[in-house]
């Protein structure tokens, strides 16, 4: 069907021969040829909607041509071929169920690699490059622990300290049902020294440390600070990640102990104060509860723990991408996947300690 362009195409011309092209192909139309023999000039808009046109015969799967343009129109016309020749887009499918698991295992398959690789480089430049003389960076890491430890103490003897307290007062209101309340201080004691101090401390550390070292890689990768190390010939995991992993491995087992006694001070509070249980009673109680294996998995947990905390944080960001709001997501993402991971290996420690070693 040949439809005739008007003698100058513009704005409102075009839209007229958009409307001429539909109502002329709606009953039997199969293709659609623009005659621009008559047409003397073409501005912006009304290439636009020869475009248009085009774009509307590739919908209907009608054949689109023209012909007879000359001078000025054969140029203006010859610019914006690719447009007029451009394929139809195929409609994308719907992911299947299938398609969407296999999709985020393999995302998922990818990512492990990752962070495998940046383990095992961590490992090589914390605990065996030093030893060959291939330098450490000591000045960072004593500021790392500075920050990591020091800094830190206040805040997690805070949270244990009011926890302790918290496990006190909920576990004397059903024992004094009992007569048992001197047992409080049993159940405070085997409490953190197994689990709460442990997993309380690495919770403060992984919303503390963990999110300010996603940050801080996040932060250099988006202004290029990471390609000018690489491009420097520096090993990134060397430079900025063995640092904060030997200094966190140091911090993370004080930090719990610490997480320990602020518990049992916790506890010791409500029961001296509160259930008026002799200060010696209690003490004697709580030193008869408290076994070395029990502070043991404490400690190794809190060692588990801070591998964890600080590859993490590393891995999401030297993957970040975009800018401010691609760093906010992937210190979010650091937190949320520590904690995550701190409850799984939580509770792989106790499969291994109650159900395989026993």
């Amino acid at each position: 069907m040949r439809i005739e362009c008007p003698q100058t195409l513009d704005d409102a011309s075009g839209r007229k021969l958009l409307d001429d092209a539909k109502q002329q192909t709606r009953t039997n139309g199969t293709a659609i040829t623009l005659d621009f023999s008559k047409t003397e000039s073409i501005d912006a808009r009304g290439a636009a909607w020869i475009v248009a046109v085009a774009d509307y015969a590739r919908e209907k799967e009608l054949q689109f041509a023209w012909e007879g343009q000359r001078g000025n129109v054969a140029d203006y016309v010859a610019l914006i071929e690719p447009g007029l020749l451009a394929k139809p887009q195929k409609a994308k499918e719907p992911e299947t169920l299938i398609t969407k698991l296999g999709a985020t295992g393999i995302q998922v398959w990818e990512e492990a690699q990752e962070m495998a690789t940046l383990l095992v480089e961590s490992i090589y430049w914390t605990a065996i490059a030093p030893f060959e003389g291939r330098g450490f960076r000591w000045g960072l890491w004593m500021d790392e622990l500075h920050e990591m430890g020091v800094r830190a103490v206040r805040i997690n003897f805070v949270m244990n300290f009011l926890l302790g307290l918290t496990i006190a007062m909920m576990s004397a209101a059903q024992l004094r049902e009992f007569g048992l309340g001197i047992y409080v201080a049993n159940l405070v004691m085997i409490g953190f020294t197994r689990e709460l101090a442990a997993i309380m401390t690495a919770v403060v550390i992984s919303a503390r440390t963990g999110a300010a070292i996603a940050a801080e890689l996040a932060t250099m990768k988006v202004q290029e600070e990471i390609d000018a190390l690489r491009g420097m010939g520096l090993h990134v995991p060397q430079f900025l990640v063995a640092p904060k992993l030997l200094a966190l491995l140091i911090v993370q087992p004080c930090l719990t102990a610490i997480g320990m006694i602020a518990g049992l001070a916790g506890g010791m509070v409500w029961g001296v104060f509160v259930l008026e249980i002799n200060p010696g009673a209690w003490l004697a109680q709580s030193r008869d509860a408290v076994v070395l294996r029990d502070v043991s998995q404490g400690m190794i947990k809190s060692v588990a723990f801070a591998i964890v905390i600080v590859l993490i944080g590393c891995h999401n960001g030297l993957r970040v991408k975009g800018g401010s709001r691609g760093v906010g997501l992937m210190t979010t993402r650091s937190v949320v996947m520590d904690i995550f991971a701190i409850v799984v290996i939580d509770m792989l420690f106790a499969l291994l300690f109650y159900y395989v070693i026993d």
